[in-house]
């Protein structure tokens, strides 16, 4: 069963790829939601109404102890921010909000992963962070003109941008491969 934080932002569109993909998902809204997770996705959004809804629904203190459990968790894009050491703390990075600019900035590139076969991933970045700062055990897997935009650490993986937009589930599947790899350990 993998959640999607469903308390703001793009959680629909993680469902519908999760469930393309033959999975089970369902929304998390209370600290209930989060009972019997095998994988967890934090959806884009904006980061500030993010914090506020979790504070709200007190899933602060759950989430970190799921995550640091071992939980493994997609954050894209305010996601990858509420991961980050200034919020959930669960992720050795700093994020940079509207690192790239405001909405009118948004954009979107190919990137090349090392991780995936095939062509690159068309990735829509919308008012996107990038990871500023990242400790040694952080395996950035791409960057845009230099800024790590795609990372993991561990059962954690983080990208600035949305893939559940662009048609692609490459990257949904390499999460749901880690939360396959984390259920046999």
């Amino acid at each position: 069963m993998i959640g999607v934080l469903a308390l703001q932002g793009g959680f629909d569109a993680h469902l519908k790829v999760l469930r393309a993909l033959g999975e089970e998902a369902r929304e998390v809204r209370t600290v209930a939601d989060l009972e019997g997770l095998d994988g967890l996705v934090m959806p884009g959004g904006e980061s500030t109404t993010m914090t506020l809804g979790i504070a709200r629904e007190g899933l602060a203190e759950p989430l970190r102890d799921a995550i640091r459990g071992g939980l493994p968790v997609l954050g894209t894009c305010a996601g990858l921010i509420m991961l980050d050491r200034d919020h959930l703390d669960v992720m050795d990075i700093v994020a940079k909000r509207n690192a790239f600019g405001r909405q009118v900035r948004s954009f979107e590139a190919d990137l090349d992963f090392a991780d995936l076969e095939g062509d690159s991933v068309h990735a829509i970045f919308i008012r996107a962070p990038w990871i500023e700062e990242h400790g040694p055990g952080v395996e950035v897997l791409a960057a845009v003109d230099g800024h790590p935009v795609a990372a993991r650490e561990g059962d954690i993986m983080v990208l600035a941008f949305h893939p559940e937009l662009s048609g692609e589930d490459r990257l949904h599947r390499l999460f749901l491969d880690r939360v396959r790899s984390a259920a046999r350990r």
